[in-house]
């Protein structure tokens, strides 16, 4: 079964490397392209945190990305006219394949209207918006702009934007759930749920049995999984942990859609051996 990662995220940063080593990984390109043949995972979606005006991002031709807009670069409300001329630019790159917004982190409602002219460039050019939506990954974020209830409005407002809901919402399952459910033009990722090495994976499903049975219950009532995507938000989390944990929460007639069908759908991916993680890695370090 080939697999695509439909959410990583692919930096040099201390932070980056110490989450790594705590999935037992090695934040490198190398042991990503090495680890990544080992678990057949064929290709990888970066959640960009490089500044807008780094115009070629140095990602090794197994990854596509998502360019960020509020990521650890930030973003100027008084300059958007500027940074939407920059993710133009980005969006021209084949390499680009969507938008990643972080309003959690940088307070701003996503569907703000400042924010129209990068919508309307995601609709002209046919790029994804992705969101992170649920919990963050620092005290000083503010929840109430990362709830997935606030997707339905910019849903609503830009009907012709695909929209993935980043992490399910986690742990908001069954508003993440409603939002899917009321409108088409929302898929979400699967990202972002576990985190480090798992010393001991069917201790850890039994004891988090509650969270795990209703996470399947909501996948199942809305029964789309052809909107659902395999994510792992690396290197927050161990691969074969993710995998193992994905292949537990979606029933096996929906792991081809799921693991790699529905991201070439979405996200408009072109793969061959030039761009897969089996093709010659680029050797950069992250």
């Amino acid at each position: 079964m080939e697999i695509i990662d439909a959410h990583l995220h692919f930096c040099r940063d201390a932070y980056f490397d110490t989450i790594a080593r705590a999935a037992q990984h090695e934040n490198s390109a190398e042991h990503l392209s090495e680890q990544y043949q080992v678990r057949g995972i064929a290709h990888g979606i970066v959640m960009g945190n490089l500044p807008l005006e780094q115009l070629r991002p140095p990602y090794p031709p197994f990854l596509s990305y998502c360019v960020g807009l509020g990521g650890h670069s930030g973003f100027d409300r008084e300059a958007v006219r500027m940074q939407a001329d920059l993710v133009e630019k980005h969006f021209q790159n084949p390499q680009c394949v969507g938008l990643k917004l972080y309003p959690g982190y940088h307070s701003f409602y996503i569907y703000d209207d400042f924010l129209q002219p990068f919508y309307e460039l995601a609709e002209r050019y046919g790029k994804p918006v992705a969101v992170h939506t649920g919990l963050t990954a620092s005290d000083d974020a503010h929840l109430k702009y990362s709830h997935p209830l606030v997707m339905d409005e910019a849903a609503v407002k830009f009907r012709g934007v695909q929209f993935v809901l980043c992490h399910f919402g986690e742990p908001w399952f069954a508003d993440a759930a409603a939002v899917l459910e009321k409108n088409t033009n929302v898929a979400a990722d699967l990202s972002g749920i576990l985190e480090g090495k798992l010393p001991d994976f069917q201790a850890f499903l039994t004891k988090k049995r509650y969270y795990i049975e209703r996470l399947k219950g909501w996948l199942e009532y809305l029964d789309c999984y052809d909107r659902f995507l395999f994510g792992t938000d690396w290197p927050l989390a161990n691969l074969g942990d993710y995998i193992a944990f994905t292949k537990e929460i979606v029933p096996r007639e929906h792991w081809a859609e799921v693991f790699y069908g529905n991201a070439v759908r979405i996200y408009h991916l072109a793969l061959d051996g030039a761009n897969t993680a089996a093709g010659p890695a680029a050797g950069l370090r992250v």
